[in-house]
């Protein structure tokens, strides 16, 4: 067969074609969602696949299904390559036979046919609010095996001839604590990707199945090429870090270790976690499709973040890790609160790269946390899953201070509205504030963290996935820690209860008050470098308290009707006296005495 030649015009051309066609997939995805978690949080995306399950394009909201979407592809090309056809759908959201993060990260997949051609899938993944197991919202943070973390489903045929199989979805419906919003959700699923197989049986219509088939391979060795390029302007060498995630939620005083050996070459990198810790008991665990995802992620903050990512990116490197790890499970070990390890790699390459791509250099951010309630609702005894996403402080970067109450590293959701927390579900939100001196002091502050304090208004069960309660995120380049995170049950009375930074179904009465409190970022360079006028604006805004001025910046305000002003001589004073040291301290004391 001759090759049919694409210039860079017509290249073009199907690229932003695709970016819009996934574009307007995500918009419908939001915009129809019946829970919270997708309409509100966000914790969907999607994708178009070549005939071999490789991305082509994808929407990118939560960067891990670049690894998710090529893995669930090949589940299902694997169970039914040799029956698809029009009008089929599947599902997925398997683990370990196919890609989803944990089971709750449930995909839907359409193939594309054109002209009788099976052209590739239509994909969306999309967390849904609850599939059964032993705690409401399928993530307990104690889980042992994946067979606690409620339904798993291989690859299944959904639809034939367009037709739903009904009976699927009644299993669907009797393993769920909200059948209706679980089915809503997947049904907004499969009516985006069938969106998406017509904008994309147009485009080929337009532009012929031959060049669209080879405007798919020349985009894939695109992204590739661009992302070796940037590899190649750094320079050579090896690098190792490691990072601590606080516990699996079972052993509660064994941190999990996550270390990476970088490896750089020319245009080729690797990155070896051999050197992590065994797999765990609890649900810290994850799956090699999210290890080499999350290295993306790196390599494209690093590199560029508007570099258009498909399957060729995810292809360009190298990436190692140890049968029996933390971070390539054997089934069935739990995976379900994956997200604090891949924030401690993503970290720990981050800290790596410091040295191989200088420059770009960061602090620890605050990692990712879910809080989960379940229960009946009072009004009408209906059964709800308030389920969560949160972040907390960003770390700083060379240049700039940590962004504060955001969502950092490869988390991508955002924080549900008051109003649709207190409309929707039996709770009352009584604070929701920045906590001051939360972000890690440096040259560049790091964010803050934020308090978020409820309520609740029934009986129910709660479950919190954190990260960063005990090990604090670290700075940069001298810059100081962060704060860490914090979970109590009605604080600040006689049956004060502190959970640890995984627990699940912790009973919670009508009138009891849950407050979570998450990290501030780490900081970035010598505090004792940063302007003073930063550090009183920073006081004036709330950002630091005048004791953290002092405290952490060696700054000295003072009171004046007008409110705190730097006093420019105390502090230069105050900041000479520190960079002295202790031993030069000590020394002058010593000449003192002996005058």
């Amino acid at each position: 067969m001759n090759e049919v030649f694409v210039g860079p015009v017509e290249v073009e051309i199907a690229r932003a074609s695709l970016a819009g066609i996934v574009q307007e997939m995500q918009n419908l995805l939001f915009r129809t969602g019946y829970s919270t978690i997708i309409r509100e949080s966000h914790d969907a995306s999607c994708a178009i696949t070549d005939h071999e399950g490789r991305v082509v394009a994808q929407h990118i909201v939560l960067p891990l299904h670049i690894g998710a979407f090529p893995a669930c592809a090949a589940a299902v090309l694997r169970a039914y390559g040799d029956d698809l056809r029009d009008g089929d759908a599947f599902l997925i959201n398997h683990p370990y036979e196919g890609g989803s993060p944990h089971a709750p990260d449930m995909a839907v997949l359409a193939p594309i046919f054109v002209e009788g051609v099976f052209l590739g899938f239509c994909g969306s993944i999309a967390h849904k609010s609850d599939i059964g197991g032993p705690v409401p919202g399928s993530c307990s943070g104690q889980a042992r095996e994946t067979f606690n973390e409620g339904l798993h489903l291989p690859a299944v045929r959904y639809q034939r001839d367009f037709v739903r199989n009904l009976e699927i979805e009644r299993i669907i419906a009797a393993n769920s604590r909200t059948p209706e919003l679980v089915l809503g959700d997947i049904r907004g699923q499969l009516g985006c990707v069938r969106i998406g197989a017509e904008r994309v049986g147009a485009l080929t219509k337009k532009l012929g199945l031959p060049h669209v088939r080879a405007c798919f391979d020349r985009l894939l060795e695109l992204a590739r090429q661009r992302l070796r390029a940037g590899v190649a302007e750094w320079r050579d060498g090896e690098a190792s870090a490691e990072r601590f995630v606080d516990d699996d939620g079972i052993d509660l005083e064994r941190p999990v270790r996550i270390h990476v050996h970088v490896a750089k070459q020319g245009d080729r990198i690797n990155f070896d976690f051999s050197g992590s810790a065994d797999q765990t008991k609890g649900p810290a665990n994850i799956r090699p499709s999210l290890v080499r995802a999350a290295c993306l992620f790196c390599l494209v903050s690093l590199i560029d973040p508007h570099l258009t990512l498909n399957s060729g990116a995810l292809a360009a490197f190298d990436v190692t890790v140890r049968p029996g790890s933390v971070l390539d499970p054997r089934f069935p070990a739990p995976v379900n609160t994956y997200n604090p390890t891949v924030h401690a790699l993503v970290e720990a390459v981050f800290a790596a790269m410091a040295s191989i791509a200088p420059g770009r250099g960061r602090a620890d951010g605050c990692g990712g946390r879910s809080i989960i309630i379940g229960g009946r609702a009072t009004s009408a005894g209906k059964a709800y899953v308030q389920y969560e996403l949160f972040g907390g402080g960003g770390g700083a970067r060379s240049g700039k201070d940590g962004v504060s109450g955001t969502m950092v590293n490869q988390a991508n959701g955002k924080v549900t509205p008051i109003e649709i927390i207190e409309s929707e579900f039996a709770t009352h939100l009584r604070r929701f504030e920045l906590i001051p001196d939360s972000g890690g002091a440096g040259a560049f502050r790091g964010g803050l963290g934020f308090v978020r304090e409820y309520e609740n208004l029934a009986d129910a069960r709660f479950s919190i996935r954190s990260a960063k309660h005990v090990i604090a995120p670290e700075g940069a380049a001298g810059g100081g820690a962060a704060r860490t995170g914090d979970i109590r049950i009605n604080p600040d009375t006689g049956s004060e209860k502190r959970l640890p930074t995984r627990y699940a179904d912790y009973p919670v009465t009508t009138g009891d008050v849950i407050r979570l409190e998450t990290p501030g970022g780490g900081g970035f360079g010598d505090p004792l470098e940063r302007d003073p006028e930063l550090v009183l604006r920073d006081v004036r805004e709330g950002y630091i308290t005048a004791r953290g001025a002092l405290q952490h910046y060696g700054v000295v305000l003072a009171a004046s009707e007008g409110g705190l002003l730097l006093d420019p001589q105390a502090t230069g004073a105050e900041r000479v006296r520190r960079r002295a040291g202790p031993s030069q301290q000590a020394a002058r004391f010593a000449a003192d005495a002996t005058i």
